[in-house]
């Protein structure tokens, strides 16, 4: 960030920064809905909010206050890709590397300083332990080994447990060397001086993965396959304390109280390969010989593609346990995204995370992030002066803490959509300014979802409680950036920032406008229609008199539809870009006319159903208009508007033009003016109606010639055409058909 400079007070116009007050006035009211007019505001605040951003030297607690955090320095970058495990040595640190499977040496006072211990044959250093006297022991992987280091220097590979893979070591309080393997989960012991170890306990899980003595003989293990967390006893019997749903147990600590955290892991960011190890270990019957089994993966540019997370797993990736001295186990914390390494009690419960390197704080059962650093994983967390040192790998560095808070850092927020392109209004912040320290902001703006070279430059550090963004681009995309100055030796905080802006305002959009079948109409569906004569369907042909069936109307649509006889309807539907209310106008003219003639303004639904018998047979284009003008000043309001297909209106009946006689049927001619037929039936002697047929097979024209056969004796014949436009009439043919027999 620049240097910090005071920027002189920006004014804004009169209208936004009307719009802007009454926007804030509004906020501890009930949210109206939202409208193109109306001021919004980007409000961040919480830790979910805060934790999406990114931060330097500044830490979060979980009530999202943002704060300088402790000040930590990189003591050691190292060359090799990975750093896999780490250990306090006196006053300084040894370091065991992946890929070269090398035991370093921080050298004491001389930042930057390695001495180089040992150079395995095997790829990885996979655990250290270090005895007060500073002899150094390391355990290799794969084909593992654990070698010795004396204080003078002097290394020797002491053990080969004939397991793949060595995880964890320890010292019990019987002063014996643990060592957790797998992928056969054998946990073995070597005694002081001795060079062969002994198996104390022989899980039927593939990995031992974490190991924590306890001062009474027992110890915690904790398993990667089924996720166990088992207590063995001084007497060499062992006990299941808990069965995570994860199956991986990557790390314990343990408080002064007697109580014990447990990190359970399900995450493709594991070190164990739990898809392959799981199912070797136990088709092999314990073959400690199968070159199949798991592997230890980190890469560099994702998250390992198995790990110790099923395909059909769906829970956080790490949950952190908390068991009692009685052995309750009660789940802490569930982090959805991190994968938890490593734990550690120094005062209150430190969390060393990956994928995205960050360092939590477990107080008063509030999690704290205290920092976020550039490496992709904090693998190991070791005791500090102050506060934990840790070991990173994605890339490999050593950080330790240094006096108490950071003098400057800063917070930089997530990409804020404003989903329109928008004018900035003002920012507001809240939280504490000790006297002495400094808040500033800096924004920028674009088009595009992420930074890039089309976004403007950041703006110039504006400080103050509220400050005008009249300078800052119009945009989509807002991003804006904070940089914290300490005052002595107190921290500024950021509890919550809020801010405004205003959309552009954009044209509404038709997506559709439809016209139903004549009669067809729409109703709310809670619609009761009393006393008018409204009808489920078109009427039913059953027989010669019409009756009513009974409702059809779902009650949980919005809308239903009925129908009755002269009624049109239209449909429609329309969108906002901005989200505001739209307001439809429907006009009508005939085809030929030019001037439009008024239906229905300001409507609020999406559908009109009116009586049609007020307008001439006829051919008609209706027109509607769709505004935003609600949610808008007049001079900001846009419309759109579109014109139907060509509609018949048609109140007309079907024509009996002639009957003749043709042999032993006879034909009859009928047509309609505007519609086409589509419908002829006939009742003979007051009998049910049956269809006539048409003579080229079909009732589907404006004209049509019927073909008809009656008895000779028939007394009454009844003729009932219908159009497209539900038009009916019914004909008496008994005279017309003895006309025509003679």
């Amino acid at each position: 960030m620049t240097q910090l400079s005071r920027k002189r007070g920006l004014e804004v116009s009169s209208r936004l920064r009307a719009l802007l007050l009454a926007g804030v006035a509004g906020l501890a009211l009930s949210a109206p809905v939202a409208t193109a007019s109306e001021v919004k505001i980007f409000r961040i605040s919480g830790a979910a909010a805060y934790a999406s951003g990114t931060l330097e030297s500044t830490s979060l607690d979980a009530l999202g206050i943002l704060r300088l955090a402790q000040s930590y320095e990189r003591v050691v970058t190292l060359e090799a890709p990975y750093l896999l495990a780490a250990a306090r040595a006196g006053d300084g640190f040894v370091l065991g590397t992946g890929n070269d499977g090398e035991v370093l040496r921080v050298v004491p006072g001389a930042r930057g300083g390695l001495e180089r211990l040992l150079d395995a044959e095997e790829a990885q250093i996979s655990a250290l332990w270090v005895d007060p006297d500073g002899t150094i022991w390391a355990a290799s992987s794969p084909d593992g080994k654990v070698y010795r280091i004396d204080a003078d220097g002097t290394t020797e590979a002491v053990f080969a447990p004939g397991e793949r893979y060595i995880w964890a070591l320890a010292r019990d309080a019987r002063g014996r060397l643990l060592i957790g393997t797998g992928t056969q989960g054998k946990l073995f012991a070597l005694e002081p001086g001795k060079s062969e170890g002994e198996v104390v306990l022989d899980v039927s899980d593939a990995h031992i993965r974490s190991l924590l003595p306890r001062p009474d003989g027992s110890v915690l293990v904790g398993t990667a396959g089924e996720g166990l967390v088992l207590r063995l006893g001084g007497d060499g019997k062992a006990v299941t304390l808990h069965d995570a749903p994860q199956p991986e147990i990557t790390a314990f600590a343990a408080a002064p109280d007697g109580t014990v955290y447990a990190a359970a892991l399900a995450s493709e960011g594991s070190f164990v390969d739990l898809q392959a190890s799981t199912s070797t270990a136990r088709s092999t019957e314990r073959d400690s010989s199968s070159g199949d089994a798991a592997r230890i993966t980190v890469d560099a540019g994702a998250a390992v593609a198995a790990g110790s997370r099923p395909s059909s797993y769906t829970g956080p990736r790490s949950e952190l346990l908390r068991i009692s001295e009685a052995g309750v186990v009660e789940t802490v914390w569930r982090f959805e995204r991190e994968t938890v390494y490593s734990l550690l009690w120094q005062e209150r419960l430190w969390i060393g995370t990956g994928m995205d390197g960050k360092l939590y704080s477990l107080l008063d059962g509030t999690l704290l992030l205290e920092r976020d650093v550039d490496e992709l994983q904090i693998v190991q967390l070791l005791p500090g002066e102050t506060a934990p040192a840790f070991a990173t790998t994605n890339g490999s560095a050593l950080y330790r803490a240094v006096g108490a808070r950071e003098r400057t850092g800063s917070f930089t927020s997530a990409v804020l959509d404003a989903e329109q392109p928008s004018r900035f209004g003002s920012l507001h912040w809240r939280g504490e300014l000790p006297r002495g320290a400094e808040v500033a902001f800096q924004l920028r703006s674009g088009s595009s979802p992420n930074p890039d070279a089309t976004w403007s430059e950041w703006s110039e550090p504006l400080q103050g409680r509220d400050v005008s963004l009249a300078d800052v681009p119009r945009g989509r995309y807002l991003q804006w950036q904070a940089e914290l100055s300490a005052g002595g030796e107190a921290s500024p905080t950021i509890e919550a920032v809020e801010i405004s802006y205003l959309q552009q305002n954009r044209r509404p959009e038709i997506k559709s406008l439809e016209v139903l079948e004549p009669g067809k109409i729409l109703v709310p569906s809670n619609f009761n229609p009393g006393q008018q004569a409204f009808e489920p369907a078109h009427p039913n042909r059953d027989g010669i008199f019409t009756t009513l069936g009974g409702p059809a109307a779902d009650d949980a649509q919005r809308s239903k539809e009925l129908w009755k006889l002269g009624y049109r309807t239209l449909k429609w539907e329309a969108t906002d870009p901005n989200g505001d209310p739209l307001r439809y106008d429907l006009h009508v003219r005939q085809q030929d006319e030019e001037r439009w003639l008024e239906v229905a303004t300001e409507l609020e639904d999406s559908w009109l159903s009116f009586d049609s018998t007020v307008l001439p047979d006829g051919y008609y284009r209706f027109r509607l208009t769709v505004t935003d003008a609600k949610a808008n000043l007049a001079e900001e309001a846009l419309t759109a508007e579109r014109i139907s297909d060509l509609v018949i209106v048609d109140h007309g009946a079907p024509r009996l033009d002639g009957v003749t006689r043709a042999g032993d049927h006879y034909e009859i001619a009928v047509s309609d003016e505007l519609s086409p037929l589509r419908e002829a039936m006939v009742s003979v002697d007051g009998k049910a109606w049956r269809p006539i047929e048409a003579a080229d097979g079909l009732v589907d024209s404006r004209s049509e010639r019927l073909l008809l056969d009656v008895p000779a004796d028939a007394t009454v014949v009844l003729l009932r055409l219908r159009d497209a436009a539900f038009n009916v009439i019914t004909f008496d043919l008994t005279p017309r058909l003895k006309d025509a027999r003679r």
